[in-house]
């Protein structure tokens, strides 16, 4: 393994690679295909910088559970900047996430920079008061 300039982990024989750890939960995805992964604990803090890193969605909030919303949302867009290969995406401007329900289990969302603009299949779970998110390109 080895880190590019941006600090984005790659492995020697190709294969992708992503990285996350949250207290006392870790966790490492291998893929073929370009993948990302983040686990974070559901906190009350993150109502309070939701403005920071949502835009669009708003629209598809609801009071109940907005805890656990907003931290799927969080988790896709991480997963989602452990993607680019770049660094200096806007959680705001360049990565949407489309509504869902805690119910469904999975989502899309996108990169949209100037020089990307790919969908991509976002899953996540509860565990144990965290939220774990994983995110791979979008294949119909």
């Amino acid at each position: 393994m080895y880190y590019n300039g941006n600090g984005k982990p790659h492995l020697k024989d190709g294969k992708h690679i992503s990285i996350t750890h949250s207290y006392t939960f870790s966790g490492i995805i291998i893929s073929d295909d370009e993948i990302g992964i983040d686990i974070e604990k559901n906190r009350e803090k993150i109502k309070r910088i939701a403005h920071k890193f949502t835009d669009t969605e708003r629209d598809f909030l609801v009071d109940e559970n907005l805890v656990e919303q907003l931290t799927v949302i969080w988790g896709a867009k991480e997963s989602l900047y452990k993607i680019y290969l770049y660094g200096g995406l806007s959680f705001i401007k360049d990565i949407p996430i489309d509504a869902f329900t805690l119910n469904d289990t999975q989502t899309t969302g996108w990169i949209k920079a100037t020089d990307w603009n790919k969908k991509y299949r976002i899953f996540f779970e509860k565990l144990d008061g965290f939220t774990l998110v994983y995110a791979y390109p979008y294949k119909n």
